[in-house]
């Protein structure tokens, strides 16, 4: 059994967890995805990956760029937030969805934007069939989880959501990366740490909000957080709502032979390395004997 698992004690943004994804293949494979989600169907984006280091840990940096701009959030790690907490700014929903590897529950089909259309057929003309339908299912389950959190938190309905160009792009390129590492890696179960949400405040279109913003707190229902000692939005509403999606279990790392650790990494520089740890690990029989087991 193949596990994977993400160590979130700073946090979570889209572009920190493609960055330790991406972070877990080779140079050859890290090559093709760029090339692949640079030729995915959205237009104005490119997208690169470079070598970071916070904290003298060296990680990935997920870059995207949209029209030439790279875009950040107004606090701490990701390009993702405008803010979009109102109806005219996207990323965030509540909801799981169908996924080979991890028995997802898909919730509806939500107002899905053209863009979201062409990324998900592309899948089709870049992936092997059963990784594109997939792929096309893991990304509308986690664009619906996104649309779904947005409309509670705001008491409207998900056909009332609307997007802002940008930030729609910004977040699809994020979870499409994400979608696109997570099927490439073929694990069997995912397990997240209990998760660093932040504190504090944020800045967003309409005003000062409490960290975790609005969507971020209707997404992590049901998940272990806490709020750390770093002030700022740790844990972006896109990455909460791919922890959500993706994780089988929330925990602390499990018995495992590890294969390869990667890091993805924050824009900010904290006192603590500001960095998604992903681990990928390998439970074998030899390991779940009673005999091995019976040591710890």
């Amino acid at each position: 059994m193949r596990i994977l698992y993400l160590d979130c004690g700073m946090g979570a943004a889209g572009d920190m967890l493609a960055g330790a994804l991406v972070s877990l293949l080779s140079k050859e494979e890290q090559e093709s995805f760029i090339k692949m989600i640079n030729n995915i169907g959205v237009d104005g984006v490119k997208v690169s990956i470079s070598d970071d280091a916070k904290c003298g840990i060296t990680g990935k940096h997920f870059k995207v760029e949209i029209d030439g701009v790279e875009e950040h959030s107004h606090d701490v790690h990701e390009h993702e937030h405008h803010h979009e907490h109102h109806e005219h700014h996207h990323e965030h929903g509540d909801g799981h969805n169908d996924n080979d590897n991890h028995g997802h529950h898909h919730h509806g089909t939500g107002p899905f934007p053209e863009e979201l259309e062409a990324v998900t057929e592309k899948f089709n003309n870049i992936l092997a069939d059963d990784v594109a339908i997939v792929g096309q299912s893991d990304i509308k389950g986690v664009y619906e989880l996104l649309a779904e959190a947005e409309a509670k938190v705001h008491g409207k309905d998900v056909s009332e959501i609307h997007f802002h160009e940008v930030g729609m792009k910004d977040a699809l390129i994020d979870i499409a990366s994400v979608v696109y590492l997570m099927n490439k890696l073929k694990v069997d179960k995912v397990v997240v740490s209990p998760v660093n949400v932040g504190f504090g405040k944020v800045k967003c279109a309409h005003g000062i909000l409490p960290v975790p913003a609005p969507a971020t707190a209707e997404l992590v229902k049901g998940i272990p957080t806490y709020a750390g000692r770093f002030e700022g939005e740790l844990l972006t509403p896109t990455g909460a709502a791919l922890l959500k999606y993706y994780a089988d279990e929330f925990s602390y790392q499990p018995l495992m032979n590890v294969i390869k650790c990667g890091y993805g990494t924050g824009n900010k520089n904290f006192e603590s390395a500001n960095v998604v740890k992903a681990v990928l690990g390998e439970v074998t029989d030899e390991l779940i004997s009673e005999n091995i087991i019976a040591r710890f």
